[in-house]
């Protein structure tokens, strides 16, 4: 599925199906009401082992973010910035912003999912809205 050796989790290919089919999805508790991020056995709120993989709207709010002027990864050139995003249906995720990038603080700017391809495999990426 591409050249890069992705390791899953064992409750991570049904959310990397959703991306792949540009539909992101998350795991979602009917008990609690609440949708989690990252996929896991267990409902951190109602202790419930019932999930149901749910459509998120891929929007949300950056909480933190960072641009790194030091190579770290091969496949991530600096610079090169990490967001931390608060989605609306309440998990916090990390990604990338791309496109134009805010001057002063990001913190609060909206921010919609896009997908963009990385090493054969799609990855939700973040822009502006």
């Amino acid at each position: 599925m591409g050249k890069s050796n992705r390791v899953l989790g064992h409750y991570d290919g049904p959310m990397w199906e959703s991306i792949a089919r540009k539909q992101w999805a998350l795991q979602y508790c009917p008990q609690s009401d609440s949708f989690r991020y990252p996929p896991s056995p267990v409902c951190p709120i109602s202790l419930s082992l019932d999930y149901e993989w749910r459509p998120i709207k891929g929007t949300g709010e950056i909480l933190s973010w960072a641009v790194f002027h030091r190579k770290y990864f091969d496949d991530h050139p600096p610079p090169y910035n990490t967001i931390a995003v608060r989605l609306d249906e309440g998990p916090i995720v990390i990604s990338n912003l791309i496109g134009p990038e805010p001057e002063g603080n990001w913190i609060g700017r909206r921010v919609e999912v896009v997908y963009e391809e990385h090493e054969g495999y799609l990855l939700p990426r973040m822009r502006l809205v």
